[in-house]
């Protein structure tokens, strides 16, 4: 994959190839099918896991018991899921996460609603 990072008049600032490995079947896939793959990931990335591993700094988190990781994780996905589903979606999903812990009361209201 090619890409390049231009200025607003147009100029090129960066380019730079990407190889990626699939095992799709290079006969029933086509060109745009493969961009929305390679797009599609990216914005998994970006919109769950740099979340989970910035903000609420998930990878931080270590425990001696097993098991216990895996369950912080899933209050983790249960707890985006909610506040995703629930929240204001005019906002950035920082910012009304910023506000809910301010004002919890809020917080507690999405789970009872």
């Amino acid at each position: 994959m090619d890409r390049e990072v231009r200025a607003p008049h147009g100029e090129v600032l960066s380019r730079e190839v990407r190889y990626f490995v699939s095992s799709l079947d290079p006969e029933c896939v086509t060109a745009a099918d493969l961009l929305r793959y390679v797009r599609d990931h990216w914005r998994l990335e970006n919109g769950l896991h740099f979340l989970k591993d910035r903000w609420w700094d998930e990878d931080r988190h270590h425990t001696r018991r097993p098991g216990l990781s895996a369950c912080l994780a899933a209050i983790n996905n249960a707890a985006l899921s909610i506040h995703r589903l629930r929240s204001d979606t005019q906002l950035p999903v920082r910012a009304a996460a910023d506000y809910i812990a301010r004002n919890p009361a809020i917080g507690i209201s999405m789970l009872n609603s």
